[in-house]
């Protein structure tokens, strides 16, 4: 391949014209000719410089509203010929085709008019053909031409000139390329996925700008985040968002979402170490903590409403990561940016996709996210007793918590606070008893408390342990704790032992009730 290429005659055909007019002029000055059309021709020669119609080159005008313009031979052999193939350049004087050394084009902005809600032909009409054409024209052409396929290069182009003049390596010409085949196979990648409306058929992804992170989960990783963060937050304190901050971050909203109330949550590691709905943001803070004010340590706070100053001061006792919420009162600011180190987030209105992702083996596994919420129509009573009013509103939390929660998963609410939960254990009983003794631990008086599994009880160990008045050695104090009085039970029920369970409540007076829902998450 030779290596220096010279630009001597560009073809110009964009939507987005800021930013493109110094290029354009330095351009001329290294003696590069234009051919363009309609509205960027216009806009060329309002620059005072000379510039060829590509009707002029081709012979036939716009036909068609515009839909064909620059599809011809005349335009697509200047680009796509081969200047060291003999054949390619006795053809190009045959049919008299001027070389084409620079392609800049962009492509109609299909997303944005999908995301203002146009209607469908609208939508059609921004389907580019004769732009994604030329792009994949120049790209595959690299050797001899620059491609130039978004508003995102004009910048580096402009660089590239300043740096070269009219000159350009293999190098530069291939990288061009790369980030127009990124272009091309993205805009595809929208367009099956307005056509394909969440269906999933095939699984096609396209996300550009990533967020360089810190580090993966360990420092030895390297990592990178594709999403548009800035959509879903304002970051107005602290140092570089993780790997794993994301993975709590992500968490952390997936949870508070679940809850209409006022709520505050703690989160370590994925899954909710505290939280509390309470009538002011003091309050659930203070309940939230009681939770696990040792797993806190480190974690991640979310919260759906503003941060006041009176909260701030109680936050500000402990070390966190990252706190989160949807506003921030001026002065509780200034006392939480005393930590240099600390990520605050405003959490901004946002639609995320419906859909998650999973790498695997060689794949990609997809789903729909579990967006499904129980609420007190959705009970179905299994037992003799029913559940009071102030315990069906305890199963309800319970169970947005146990569904946020690392499988298997038992939470114990009370007055909806989370009292412990028993998370990722291999067995069920591990989790209850996990649970128990964290609440224990921490002073919780557990009586009343329910219970929520994310899965249904395969037989009735569970709710016995639960229920039971059996003695627990809590090592940490060095005394006998009464385990608890259980006075309901939510699950999604569906065992082929199911009886087991139900026969067992009844027998011992507890109320149990059914979603029908799993709530799973490996």
């Amino acid at each position: 391949m030779a290596a220096t290429k010279r630009i001597k005659r560009a073809l110009v055909s964009v939507y987005h014209k800021d930013g493109l007019d110094e290029i354009l002029k330095k351009l001329h000055r290294e003696g590069v000719s234009f051919v363009s059309t309609g509205g960027t021709q216009k806009f060329i020669e309002e620059l005072g410089l000379p510039c060829d119609a590509v009707e002029d080159l081709t012979g036939y005008p716009s036909i068609l509203g515009g839909r064909v313009k620059t599809l011809h031979p005349k335009v697509f052999g200047g680009i796509l010929n081969r200047r060291d193939n003999e054949g390619d350049q006795a053809q190009i004087a045959q049919y008299e085709i001027p070389e084409i050394d620079l392609v800049i084009v962009d492509l109609y902005p299909f997303e944005e008019t999908v995301a203002s809600g146009a209607e469908e032909q609208a939508i059609i009409e921004k389907i580019d053909i004769g732009g994604i054409s030329l792009i994949r024209a120049a790209a595959k052409n690299f050797k001899d031409v620059v491609i130039v396929a978004s508003k995102a290069q004009y910048q580096p182009l402009m660089q590239l000139l300043n740096e070269k003049g009219a000159e350009t390596s293999i190098e530069d010409r291939k990288w061009f390329a790369k980030e127009a085949f990124a272009v091309s196979s993205g805009y595809d990648s929208a367009i099956f996925n307005y056509f394909d409306d969440r269906q999933g058929s095939h699984f096609r992804a396209a996300v550009d700008d990533p967020m360089h992170l810190r580090y993966g989960e360990n420092p030895h990783q390297a990592a990178k985040f594709y999403g548009k963060f800035d959509n879903m937050f304002d970051q107005l304190h602290g140092k570089e968002i993780s790997y794993n901050n994301l993975l709590d971050i992500d968490s952390a909203v997936n949870l508070i979402d679940e809850f209409d109330e006022l709520t505050f949550a703690i989160l370590k590691h994925n899954n909710a170490c505290g939280i509390a709905s309470r009538g002011n943001v003091v309050d659930a803070w203070k309940d939230a903590l009681a939770g696990d004010p040792v797993s806190a340590f480190g974690g991640i706070l979310i919260t759906n409403t503003t941060v006041n100053k009176e909260v701030a001061e109680e936050i500000n006792k402990i070390f966190f990561e990252v706190i989160i919420a949807p506003a921030y009162d001026a002065d509780a600011l200034e006392v939480l940016k005393q930590k240099k180190n600390r990520i605050i987030l405003v959490r901004k209105e946002c639609k995320t996709c419906p859909m998650q992702f999973r790498s695997l083996l060689n794949g990609v596994l997809m789903q729909e996210k579990d967006l499904s919420i129980q609420g007190e129509a959705d009970l179905e009573p299994m037992t003799e007793k029913k559940p009071t009013a102030p315990e069906v509103e305890d199963l309800l939390f319970a169970n947005k918590i146990v569904k946020n929660s690392k499988s298997n998963a038992i939470t114990l609410v009370k007055n909806k606070q989370l009292c412990a939960s028993g998370i990722g254990q291999t067995s069920r009983v591990d989790s209850l008893k996990q649970a128990i003794e964290k609440a224990v631990s921490f002073n919780f008086d557990l009586n009343g408390a329910v219970m929520a599994s994310d899965a249904f009880f395969p037989f009735a160990d569970c709710v016995e342990i639960a229920d039971k008045a059996a003695h627990l050695f809590d090592l940490r104090v060095g005394v006998d704790v009464t385990f608890f009085v259980l006075p309901a039970v939510i699950q999604p029920g569906g065992s082929i032992n199911d009886k087991l369970s139900v026969d067992y409540c009844n027998e011992h007076g507890l109320a149990m009730v059914k979603t029908g829902i799993r709530h799973f998450k490996h």
